[in-house]
């Protein structure tokens, strides 16, 4: 195994038959933890086992996996290299008005909303609640795989409670995503705006709820 700053690099040459089972076990424990640190992985062999086992479980990975034949080493490396290093989501957390924005450019990654996760309860271990969230992307990118999705869903179940507004500043075609998010911040009044009225979208984030929410606006 090889790595860099912005992911690693597995090669199996044709000699490699497999793995004992507590070499097996012990490899896939540090793997598994490892892999969290790195932006992506290449798995470079011709073995046909090891390419179509990697491929089935790439999307569980905590972060984007390829395969790569053995004559496709220096692609596999410039790759990794070409890996963007910044995260897909940056956030901000206004204290005064109590809203958390959140600014999306990149396909959404695990290690996002642990970084948003860590803000926001940060913030709710001495504050009953957040007033807003504010979520800001001219383009929904999507997830970067399954486990990202599944942290995502996670990260809603464990603070939608704890969330009175949820405000959408986007592009109006993102305008299908407010009945899903309405759907999963159940106690939350949802709204759209604009993504240039970022402004408007803070302000009515952090003003006190309608008494009676209609889950839009």
């Amino acid at each position: 195994m090889k790595a860099g700053a912005c992911g690693s690099c597995y090669e199996f040459g044709p000699e490699f038959r497999s793995f004992t089972p507590g070499a097996g076990w012990e490899d896939l424990k540090i793997g598994t933890s490892s892999l969290k640190l790195f932006e992506g992985c290449a798995v470079v062999s011709d073995i046909d086992w090891i390419r179509e086992s990697t491929r089935l479980t790439s999307f569980l990975m905590p972060c984007p996996v390829r395969v790569f034949g053995n004559d496709e080493r220096e692609e596999a490396l410039h790759w990794l290299s070409s890996l963007p290093e910044s995260p897909g989501i940056s956030h901000r957390l206004l204290s005064e008005s109590q809203v958390l924005v959140v600014e999306i450019e990149q396909p959404l990654r695990a290690q996002d909303f642990d970084s948003l996760a860590l803000t926001a309860d940060s913030w709710l271990e001495a504050h009953a609640e957040l007033a807003g969230v504010v979520v800001h992307a001219r383009e929904f990118p999507g997830w970067e795989n399954v486990g990202s999705l599944l942290r995502h869903v996670r990260f809603v179940r464990d603070h939608h409670r704890k969330v009175k507004r949820v405000a959408l500043a986007a592009d109006s075609r993102l305008a299908g995503l407010v009945p899903h998010l309405a759907n999963h911040f159940v106690q939350a009044e949802v709204r759209r705006f604009g993504y240039d009225e970022l402004e408007s979208a803070v302000a009515w984030s952090a003003s006190p709820p309608d008494r009676h929410p209609t889950g839009s606006g």
